[in-house]
């Protein structure tokens, strides 16, 4: 089993990806870090933790991490997820308690007494800033860095450029970006806007095994009602769990080795910037995601959801004619 760290802001799409994560038998989640973003770090410990639960996995530890970007005002977007994060479901509060030990503290302990780990990043990257600057060495035991964060070919979602994750603490990325001793996996807006679970594929999905698909749901609706009332989108886009797919299936995206920064002040802040001609004739330090082969991906996250065979959810899928375009 690969052991991998998921550092998290959970957030309605962290939390799937959480369980597709979880839920997978080639992945060994040896620790769930918390960061401020989807909302505040507090509530996403709670959400991680509920998470946990849902799934029996209790004993895989969670550490609460920053409360605040490195340098910028924090600003939540539990306008998109609900004050509880989880689309105001109410889930219960869990019985599970997180670890007193600091994220960044961990990722020092965890790194030193682990090799080939990978980092899965799916919220604001202030965590892993502030644990490279604190030990950098230890970050060598890092075999795969996977950011769910950025936009290159489409607009962003908090601004005209930005995507949220670079936006809230734009500071960390750059610096992530530029310091880390491995090329990243960039999983940007471009690739994860394809991955939209439909009305359709929700029902789907309670056809197909109705206890396995309550939990997601409680916390889906709300995140229907946003995205109709934002974008005028039947359905809901789940950015976070392309990563664990695309972590386990990489032959499912292909992307481009290039340099990226990020803007850190002004009004492109967050953008991400893909030196696509080389004009600083810098070495790539990230690939970018730009295709994803949407219907087999979603096909992996929602048998892993079930735990039903991928084969028998891709045959469902392509059976649900007004979806294939999306999934295109």
């Amino acid at each position: 089993m690969q052991k991998v760290i998921i550092d998290t802001d959970p957030g309605i799409d962290d939390s799937l990806a959480l369980l597709v994560a979880l839920k997978s038998p080639e992945l060994d989640v040896i620790a769930i870090t918390v960061v401020e973003g989807n909302v505040p770090t507090k509530i996403g410990v709670q959400n991680t933790l509920k998470v946990l639960e849902e799934v029996g996995r209790t004993d895989v530890p969670v550490f609460e991490g920053a409360h605040e970007p490195l340098q910028h005002e924090y600003i939540s977007a539990q306008d998109t997820h609900g004050l509880d994060g989880l689309g105001q479901s109410n889930i219960a509060v869990p019985m599970i308690e997180a670890s007193t030990i600091s994220a960044h503290s961990a990722y020092n302990q965890l790194l030193t007494n682990h090799n080939d780990v990978w980092v899965l990043a799916l919220g604001p990257l202030t965590n892993i800033a502030l644990a490279m600057q604190e030990n950098p060495k230890v970050w060598q035991n890092m075999s795969r860095l996977i950011i769910m964060g950025g936009s290159y070919l489409s607009n962003g979602n908090t601004s005209p450029v930005a995507e949220y994750n670079f936006w809230v603490d734009p500071n960390a990325a750059d610096y992530v970006l530029k310091n880390s001793p491995i090329v990243a996996e960039i999983v940007p807006l471009d690739v994860t806007r394809k991955m939209l679970l439909t009305p359709n594929i929700l029902s789907l999905m309670q056809r197909l095994n109705p206890e396995q698909s309550i939990f997601i749901t409680k916390i889906i609706k709300f995140y229907f009602d946003f995205h109709w009332q934002q974008e005028h989108v039947m359905g809901a886009v789940i950015n976070d769990p392309l990563v664990i797919i695309h972590a386990l299936y990489p032959e499912y995206t292909r992307g481009i080795s290039k340099y990226v920064t990020v803007v850190t002040e002004g009004v492109a802040l967050g953008q991400s910037i893909v030196d696509i001609a080389d004009f600083w004739k810098k070495e790539a330090n990230a690939v970018i995601l730009t295709e994803v082969d949407s219907l087999h991906v979603m096909a992996e996250i929602i048998a892993r959801l079930l735990e039903i065979s991928s084969a028998t959810i891709l045959t469902e899928l392509t059976n649900i004619a007004t979806d294939l375009e999306v999934l295109s």
